[in-house]
């Protein structure tokens, strides 16, 4: 028989179910003090003495000392010099999952518009790129030119005009793959400054860096919550929790398949979740069984174990209505219809951040080189929030031009409305607009 404790099984159907599904999609986010201690002094160093700060930080986090803050930049030959090092291959895959992304993102280019109305007024709405945007790139334990990729390329197609990519380089060093993907995407400046200090530089500049209007791309706690602290005095994209994956299955897809992808979310972080939806039972079984098999072969063995014994569940569903009602419950990050006719369950899926239609659509390949963005809604705010994607470095002013022939209607309007509010200076703003002939 299967561990047990490996992955947690529930039924859908059972008592006390609604409270067990609670209890494993509660995600403890609440603020750590020592941690927000942490990052308000961080930020206030980071505000008082700029590139020095950024320099002492540097030394004791990433430990490397630089010379001075000229030292922080990669150039742009460095760059292109590490795309001409890396393999043949990566090369090539990393520029056809540019280009793809690319071809995406431009679909949702956002156009100014504009309309006359009855009485002749003109309104509209003018769309603008922002003017400065910081992407932030993880580099800690594990290099991620995918997020290069999925963070630059929308702000590219959006037209922002300049684009600065920060990243953690432990020791002074900073991947390849990284640095390649940077030249790829076409970044502005790239600075080997990582942690809640590059948030800090970004948000409220230094004596080498202007600060930016958005601080978009993921990081550890630090980072995270240095975003929520700066948040208002630049955008931020969202505060993204652990990585997530609920596929639902009508029992007809390889296990194995199925196995490698709740892995595929379990081997990001221990506190990763991997769902697998299913009205059959005995494929939850042979589920099962694949995950105690194939769980010894992997490289990252411990992580996806305590990832999946701590937050993983194969529940039973009665059918996949039921699935599909569980779904928008949960509100995944990442969903996998890995059904016969997932476009028959799409129009009843509310919630989601990316979903995958079909045997053949696993998430990892929605992670590099799909084309739309990897960068998702978590821990149930696909409720309310979307991906990222160009709209987001992009902004909108209304527009509002009034014909002097028939501004008093609209003028008399604003007069009662404004009085009816106890505005004066309102009230008569309107009126003397009002013609007296």
């Amino acid at each position: 028989m299967p561990d047990v404790n490996t992955i947690r099984r529930l039924d859908a159907e059972s008592p006390g179910f609604s409270q067990s599904l609670d209890a494993l999609l509660a995600w403890n986010d609440e603020q750590n003090p020592q941690v927000e201690a942490t990052v308000a002094e961080i930020i206030h160093a980071v505000r008082a003495r700029g590139d020095a700060a950024l320099l002492e930080y540097t030394a004791r986090f990433d430990r490397w000392q630089p010379a001075d803050s000229g030292a922080l930049e990669v150039s742009r030959a460095a760059q292109e010099a590490a795309l001409a090092r890396i393999p043949a291959d990566m090369r090539a895959a990393l520029e056809r999952a540019a280009g793809r992304i690319q071809d995406y993102h431009g679909r949702q280019v956002q156009e100014s518009w504009q309309y006359r109305d009855a009485e002749g007024h003109l309104l509209g709405q003018q769309v603008r790129p922002l003017d400065r945007v910081g992407v932030y790139v993880p580099g800690g334990k594990a290099a991620y030119p995918s997020s290069v990729l999925m963070n630059v390329l929308p702000a590219r197609v959006a037209g922002v005009p300049e684009v600065v990519l920060v990243a953690p380089s432990p020791g002074g060093q900073t991947n390849d793959s990284v640095l390649a993907a940077a030249a790829i995407a076409g970044v502005d400046r790239f600075l080997q400054i990582g942690g809640a200090q590059a948030v800090a530089a970004l948000a409220f500049g230094t004596e080498s860096l202007r600060s930016v209007d958005k601080i978009v791309g993921p990081g550890n706690i630090y980072v995270a919550t240095a975003k929520r602290m700066v948040f208002g005095r630049v955008a931020i994209d969202m505060i993204a929790g652990p990585s997530e994956i609920l596929v639902v299955c009508d029992g007809k897809t390889d296990p194995h398949w199925v196995v490698m992808d709740l892995f595929s979310q379990a081997e990001h972080d221990e506190n990763a979740q991997s769902i697998l939806v299913s009205p059959d039972a005995e494929y939850l079984d042979a589920v099962h069984a694949e995950i105690e098999r194939c769980l010894p072969e992997m490289n990252r063995a411990d992580i996806i174990r305590q990832s999946l014994s701590e937050r993983g569940v194969l529940i039973r569903v009665a059918d996949l209505d039921a699935a599909v009602a569980l779904v928008n419950r949960i509100a995944p990050e990442h969903l996998e219809l890995s059904v016969e006719d997932p476009h028959a369950l799409l129009p009843a899926i509310r919630h989601a951040g990316a979903i995958f239609l079909g045997r053949h659509a696993a998430e990892a390949m929605g992670d590099y080189c799909a084309g739309p963005n990897h960068v998702l809604p978590t821990a149930g705010t696909a409720r309310f929030f979307s991906p990222l994607g160009v709209y987001d470095f992009q902004k909108r002013s209304s527009l509002i031009g009034l014909e002097p022939v028939a501004v008093d209607a609209l003028a008399r309007d604003a007069e009662t409305l404004a009085r009816g509010e106890g505005l004066e200076a309102h009230a008569r703003s309107a009126a003397c607009r009002i013609s007296k002939g």
